[in-house]
């Protein structure tokens, strides 16, 4: 998950993260640029070359973050929460509370990265051309952040979702016809040609001996393309749910279970029995919180026999919960950004039932089979 990471810091009250992945991409390019360096200019040592291709990796992520940035300023601008930017091993990825609700502001989003990677591009470009003066290491490091910021650009306005020229093609046909369901599967089936045809160019460049380029653009491709045909099936499944309630799926007669029960005890009568995954725990009639078989999981199995259910419960302040009267589609949203199986539904401070991924994907089934 891209959610996953290490957090860097805040920029403009948006949480900064690194991805584990990233510190892969870093490393490649680096060596990529240090050995390019090496080459350009072999009066260099193999330090200099080394020093300048990790700070033209540095700022070329900066670059990168400042792609990300613009775009969620803009949707900040608009009124859509940003949760955190992400930096990981294909550039950057901004995670949006919600998606834009008009066809205006998504063009305005959409256009805002790959302006700012021009207008950086430009700025170094003009710093190796002009100052004359500035030495050859930062001439160097100047050009190629130039130029790679340009092609960072183009590359994005690539008219095929989810890319930023996907998204420009998606405001455009959603303004055009008013239907953001096919404008969404339009320009998600122009991402993923565009997908397959870097896949055939990748193994191309591998038949031909360029493996290292080939492997890349290969793994770019796989990745846009399954890019492209997720987002799509993220609509669709908002579209199936929508204007469903909490309260037409959700499991009312919920057992409940005493915090002083042992785990062993709960494991025996209630779970391997009745297959429940999830029990509130609840004394003289007050909730106290939730127990799940991930809490159990995480304790070790000798411990189970003296282990209580209240001591492994996850305490009813901590839980993320929704009411009867809560949207489906944002319970998929909530479930699948806390990666977590069911939710309580929660009305007037008390338990009054669960609502499980297993029950939405049913009714996603069921109503998909029909044509509904």
């Amino acid at each position: 998950m891209l959610t996953e990471g290490i957090s860097i810091g805040k920029a403009f009250g948006i949480p900064l993260r690194l991805h584990y992945s990233w510190f892969i991409v870093f490393v490649l390019i680096t060596w990529s640029l240090a050995y390019n360096f090496l080459h350009t200019y072999p009066q260099w040592s193999l330090a200099t070359s080394i020093v300048a291709g990790v700070v033209t990796s540095l700022l070329f992520f900066a670059s990168v973050l400042a792609h990300e940035l613009s775009h969620s300023l803009v949707a900040q601008a608009a009124g859509i929460p940003i949760q955190s930017i992400t930096l990981f091993i294909f550039g950057g990825v901004s995670q949006m509370v919600e998606e834009p609700k008009q066809p205006q502001v998504e063009f305005r989003m959409a256009l805002a990265g790959p302006l700012t990677s021009l207008v950086l591009g430009g700025i170094f470009l003009a710093i190796w051309y002009w100052l004359g003066g500035v030495s050859e290491f930062i001439k160097a490091i100047c050009f190629w952040l130039g130029w790679i910021n340009i092609a960072l650009a183009a590359f994005n306005l690539v008219p095929g979702f989810p890319l930023d020229g996907g998204r420009v093609l998606r405001s455009l046909l959603w303004w055009q016809s008013q239907d953001l369901r096919r404008s969404t599967r339009i320009a998600s089936n122009i991402g993923r040609g565009i997908g397959y045809l870097l896949i055939f160019i990748g193994i191309a460049l591998i038949f031909f001996g360029n493996w290292i380029n080939g492997l890349w653009l290969a793994f770019i491709g796989w990745f846009l393309e399954n890019a492209a045909a997720s987002s799509y099936r993220q609509l669709a499944l908002q579209d199936i749910l929508r204007g469903h309630r909490v309260s037409e799926l959700m499991i009312r007669d919920c057992s409940v279970v005493l915090p002083q029960v042992t785990i062993q005890q709960l494991v025996n009568d209630q779970i391997l029995t009745s297959g429940r995954r999830c029990f509130p725990v609840v004394q003289n009639d007050r909730v106290l919180g939730l127990i799940t078989i991930h809490d159990i999981k995480g304790v070790p199995r000798e411990q189970w026999p003296a282990k209580t259910v209240g001591e492994a419960m996850t305490p009813f302040a901590n839980l993320k919960s929704v009411s009867p009267d809560e949207d489906l589609a944002t319970v998929l949203k909530i479930l699948t950004e806390q990666n977590i199986n069911q939710l309580p539904v929660v009305k007037d401070g008390n338990i009054i039932g669960m609502i499980a991924r297993d029950n939405l994907l049913s009714f996603i089934s069921v109503r998909s089979e029909l044509g509904a």
